[in-house]
């Protein structure tokens, strides 16, 4: 495939991101528009956007793996996923919206008080940046492999070329470009993930029943386990795993929340998430399904597969085995799910940062402008920083561990908001920093203890772990009952 044609197509991708940036904030770029879109966003195009946002470019590539290594047993987390998004509608947007919060944290700080808002903010700081700049590093990183090394380019142009890009076009109007920028890249992704399962049944000679029918029996499409309890993929700890990670990672998440508040109303919010939770759904299943197909294709070729369950799908897309055009479609997809990711992260780290560490609302409105676009600058820097660090450290494992450290941070998060919606008591404010520290430090030393003395592994389940803790520390230091918020 000419690498020309390749660099043609996303030069020209960039160029409609930069065309809608100009047009939506050519008249507003103040930052009631960046924070929240002046709350004029329509909620189907905030649904479809935060399909985008939710599938990061390591979804694209690692969804499909995981089939190998686990089936199709995902699902039973995707699931649980429906029912979070359910409860956000129902008990924090009408939270939010009453409160006419900008940065979700400061209802820690009506509730309990300022060190926990201020606690509060610095974990989704720590665990968005190091996260979100984790994601897009793994991303960059096919792109170099598989595209940008045809031209000898170094890895650190690429890097600071796509962190660039993506301030290039939401510094102006952040948010009020996103909802645009967001929606169409979630659909340039469904569409290229729809193109290359097509392109694979193409490749088997199958027709549509055909390709259904090699789906549901393969040995991989299984779906549910019930029997056997220390599985990390049973089903009671997939489904109430998914059930709280949706609930911390997108109901107590600026990122996701900051869409949700830029709705007109709280209607409109309610019904964004109940769209965007049904059609995550069957998303899911689609990527899930072209893990079967590849490895089905696998099998009947003898085709050898790497030993990364990661380096699956780019291995078929980019060695030629589903036709010269597919790089193509995966250039597309990869970098409308690295990017739909990167640019709300980037545009919900200014905002807390401006809101919740700075506050910014204490300074007239110039002011505060000057202050967002600095953060802005400053927040992409270390971007670009975080991810060269990565490539000098060149360890997959160690972003594991990163990822792994990231979940642990949400945990916290988790504990306080549970305590301040559903108790009306006081904790001691002084001491929720060194509750919200130490939650997380027991949990991995639980997590040591019981995998070496009974074997027993745990999972998404240590989220939950992690928030029942910190709201029991938070019950022992509790003081007087405060006003209603």
């Amino acid at each position: 495939m000419n690498s020309y044609l390749i660099l043609f197509i996303i030069a020209a991708y960039f160029g409609v991101l930069l065309l809608i940036s100009y047009f939506t904030g050519r008249k507003n770029t103040g930052n009631e528009a960046f924070f929240l879109g002046n709350r004029q966003s329509p909620w189907f195009i905030v649904a479809i956007g935060m399909v985008g946002t939710s599938l990061s470019g390591v979804t694209f590539v690692s969804v499909p793996g995981m089939v190998r290594s686990i089936d199709m047993t995902y699902m039973q987390t995707v699931f649980g996923f429906f029912v979070g998004y359910i409860i956000i509608a129902k008990v924090l947007l009408p939270l939010y919206y009453k409160l006419e919060l900008t940065s979700i944290y400061s209802y820690l700080d009506k509730r309990i008080g300022p060190k926990s808002y201020k606690t509060g903010a610095w974990f989704f700081l720590l665990s968005k940046i190091v996260g979100a700049a984790a994601r897009l590093y793994l991303v960059v990183l096919i792109l170099q492999n598989y595209v940008f090394s045809t031209w000898n380019i170094p890895f650190g142009v690429t890097v600071i070329i796509s962190i660039f890009l993506v301030w290039l076009y939401t510094y102006r109007s952040g948010i009020k470009t996103i909802i645009w920028t967001d929606t169409l890249q979630a659909l340039c992704l469904v569409a290229m993930l729809v193109v290359i399962i097509w392109q694979v049944k193409d490749q088997m000679g199958l027709d549509m029943g055909e390709m259904v029918a090699t789906l549901t029996g393969s040995p991989h499409f299984r779906i549910f386990e019930f029997s056997d309890w220390h599985s990390t993929q049973h089903f009671a700890k997939q489904f109430f795993s998914g059930i709280f990670i949706t609930i911390v990672m997108t109901g107590l998440d600026q990122d996701m929340m900051q869409k949700n508040l830029s709705c007109k109303s709280l209607k409109d919010a309610q019904k964004n998430m109940y769209t965007y939770g049904f059609a995550f759904t069957p998303v899911n299943f689609l990527f899930l399904s072209l893990g079967v197909l590849l490895l089905t294709l696998a099998g009947r070729e003898q085709i050898p597969l790497p030993a990364m369950n990661d380096d699956i799908l780019p291995m078929f897309c980019t060695s030629g085995l589903l036709g010269g055009s597919i790089i193509i479609f995966f250039t597309i997809g990869i970098i409308a799910a690295a990017f739909s990711s990167a640019d709300s992260a980037l545009t919900a780290l200014t905002t807390s940062f401006c809101v919740d560490i700075l506050q910014v609302d204490e300074e007239t409105p110039e002011q505060a402008k000057r202050t967002r676009l600095k953060v802005h600058l400053g927040i992409s820097i270390l971007f670009a920083l975080i991810i060269l660090i990565f490539k000098a450290v060149n360890s997959r494992s160690v972003i594991d561990a990163i990822y792994m450290i990231a979940s642990y941070t949400y945990g916290p998060l988790l504990g306080l908001f549970i305590f301040g919606l559903f108790t009306k008591r006081q904790p001691a404010d002084r001491w929720v920093p060194f509750i919200c520290i130490l939650s997380p430090i027991l949990c991995f030393g639980i997590d040591y203890m019981v995998k070496h003395t009974w074997g027993y592994t745990f999972s998404y389940e240590m989220l939950m772990l992690n928030g029942a803790l910190t709201f029991g520390m938070l019950w022992l230091t509790l003081q007087t009952t405060p006003p209603a918020p």
